[in-house]
């Protein structure tokens, strides 16, 4: 089996989409024959099962695990529509204070061997809990909405990342890729909003994908289930899987509905290959 890939799913404002995002991600891996997990470190909240659908079935916990109270296998959820993906819930009662590095560092560990992808879907902002989703990642995804306080936190994540990670501390660079979500290109051309190039400008990461403002997105939350799975031919699942594909190595146009293709395929080119 090829190395186990973890990678987390991180932001620096909360309501970017970034849960929405690693459901979205996990089930499109998963739809391409790869075993995937999806670990939930929103400590407190817990919201990655109830978009997926699998709020009723939590028993154990990420903390459960960590604390001894259950095995590893006791607490993930297989979910019911694709058996290659699986999901390690948040505790709703507990504080972030519960989660350990030691116990994080056994938790990562072993689904590197059970899976082929571990995403860590962190809580938004620098506290604990993000540097701890963050801390074993091979990779990261980080979320963003083309507004300026939206990208100006997520600066300050890509610092975590080149510092809190131990990539970083065995000096070695963590891949990160910039996925930016409720784009609305005829507010960008109003000036509404940020262009994708003020964006990238900006952060100077990797696009790996541009996620057009939807109501599927909302419309798939809602009912419990990633818009990949929900709404397979919408705009923003269709953006989710090309974002995957390039995730996996593949050269895919960077392309969005209503947008001007000329600049995408110009933007493709210099910046996202």
């Amino acid at each position: 089996m090829a190395q186990a890939q973890v990678l987390v799913v991180t932001s620096g404002k909360g309501g970017v989409g970034k849960t929405t995002s690693s459901a979205s991600i996990g089930a499109a891996l998963a739809q391409s024959g790869q075993t995937v997990v999806m670990v939930d470190f929103d400590v407190g909240l817990r919201n990655l099962d109830l978009i997926m659908g699998a709020e009723r079935r939590v028993v154990f916990d990420l903390i459960s695990v960590i604390q001894g109270h259950a095995k590893l296998g006791q607490a993930l959820i297989r979910d019911k529509r694709l058996e290659t993906l699986s999901l390690l819930p948040a505790s709703q009662t507990r504080d972030k204070d519960a989660l350990t590095d030691e116990g994080v560092a056994n938790v990562i560990a072993e689904l590197r061997e059970r899976f082929d992808w571990v995403i860590c879907d962190s809580p938004a902002g620098i506290e604990r809990g993000a540097t701890l989703a963050m801390r074993h990642a091979d990779a990261a995804i980080v979320v963003t909405n083309p507004e300026v306080s939206s990208v100006r936190d997520s600066d300050r994540i890509i610092g975590l990342l080149d510092s809190k990670t131990e990539k970083a501390e065995r000096g070695e660079r963590i891949q990160k890729h910039l996925l930016i979500t409720r784009y609305d290109a005829a507010r960008a051309e109003k000036g509404e909003m940020l262009s994708i190039e003020d964006v990238l400008d900006i952060l100077s990461i990797p696009l790996l994908g541009v996620v057009p403002e939807s109501q599927d997105v909302l419309r798939a939350s809602n009912i419990g289930s990633p818009v990949t799975l929900s709404s397979a031919d919408s705009a923003a699942a269709r953006a989710y899987s090309d974002a995957v594909r390039r995730l996996k190595g593949e050269s895919v146009p960077m392309t969005i509905p209503s947008d001007r293709k000329r600049f995408f395929g110009k933007l493709f080119g210099r910046r996202a290959a």
